[in-house]
């Protein structure tokens, strides 16, 4: 059985930036970031296997996001820069056994964080 819990959405203004993190209990091979924003479908986001760091990212965020994991802490972390009004959304994250964007893929997911980018 794997748990992930988010922390650290809020509101930023356009421009600024945020750090997510997602802290992993139990055993796990990568963990992704999504996104969701009501009426729309859920939105891959970047996702990083935990032993060997490989990594990948949506083109939407590709050069202002930044995913990374501190196994000793066991988190996982979404470093977003330069955060866009379409950043905004609730923003989870999830388990796999696979370096993958797609969601279906995953397993054990948390409740979200929220993530508002507004003047």
């Amino acid at each position: 059985q794997v748990h992930v819990a988010e922390s650290g959405g809020g509101l930023v203004q356009p421009g600024g930036s945020l750090r997510l993190a997602c802290v992993v209990v139990g055993r796990s091979y990568a963990v992704g970031w999504f996104r969701l924003v009501p009426g729309k479908e859920r939105e891959f986001v970047a996702a990083i296997i935990l032993n060997s760091g490989s990594i990948m990212y949506a083109d939407s965020v590709k050069g202002r996001f930044t995913i990374s994991s501190d196994n000793v802490k066991s988190t996982v972390y979404l470093q977003m820069n330069n955060l866009k009004p379409e950043d905004t959304a609730v923003y989870s994250c999830a388990e796999a056994s696979t370096l993958t964007a797609v969601k279906t893929d995953y397993n054990y997911w948390g409740q979200g964080t929220q993530v508002t980018v507004s003047s």
